[in-house]
């Protein structure tokens, strides 16, 4: 495997795992060492950041800057893991909930607030994801964290689905505000879509698909290649 160092921007698929695009980026492309700057959900989308090489020293440095997400969420119904991995649990009321209810909620959830991660997450419980308890139906006691959130702007045309866009710091759990937007409400919610848009400069628009990563190996193992044969003399 050889050790280049790149910073590679995908647009991670449904379904896939973090970890998923990593192993599939190093194996295909004799990676000696991949990482990624900031785990997205299997059901969410968008921008996953991958460091290759001595340039994974700046993982860190990604991971710490601001996100934007756009997405979905639906009011009146819940489920464990406030997203659509798991069956719905609860329904509740919508028909009291007013546009002004709806606008002072954001304005709650927004700028610097606490929040406690989902159960459902692989933030680390006494040395073990939390998933791994929730999943089995255990009780998972997670402290909660100051985050903050810059901008989050709704759309509620189509409700009791709501459209948004968020931009927040590092570690800031788009199901958690998905989960009290609906408390808040004196009802329940469920996150239907999530997509990451932005990591601080970067963008979606610049990210490939792992696709269009795979189309381009060829040339660049060959390019890489070619350079490790001449330093060595082979050339």
């Amino acid at each position: 495997m050889d050790e280049r160092n790149e910073v590679i921007l995908i647009d991670k698929p449904l379904r896939w795992t973090s970890f998923d695009v990593v192993n599939k980026i190093r194996w295909a492309g004799k990676y000696k060492k991949v990482g990624h700057a900031g785990t997205l959900d299997p059901l969410a989308t968008g921008l996953l950041i991958l460091c290759t090489g001595k340039k994974t020293k700046e993982i860190d440095t990604y991971q710490a800057q601001e996100k934007e997400y756009t997405g979905t969420l639906v009011l009146g119904k819940t489920t464990p893991s406030v997203d659509l991995e798991t069956e719905f649990d609860a329904e509740f009321p919508t028909e009291h909930i007013t546009e002004e209810a709806i606008n002072q909620t954001v304005k709650e959830l927004s700028g610097v607030i606490e929040q406690i991660p989902p159960a459902h997450s692989a933030i680390k419980v006494d040395g073990k994801r939390a998933y791994e308890s929730a999943r089995k139906g255990q009780e998972v006691i997670i402290k909660p964290r100051q985050v903050e959130v810059k901008v989050f702007e709704i759309n509620t045309t189509n409700f009791p689905e709501i459209s948004f866009r968020i931009v927040c710091s590092k570690g800031t759990y788009i199901r958690s505000l998905v989960r009290d937007f609906g408390k808040i409400l004196n009802s329940g919610a469920y996150m239907s879509s999530l997509r990451r848009t932005r990591i601080g400069e970067f963008k979606i628009e610049d990210s490939r698909t792992i696709e269009q990563f795979l189309a381009e190996l060829p040339e660049k193992l060959n390019i890489s290649e070619n350079t490790t044969q001449k330093s060595e003399g082979i050339l």
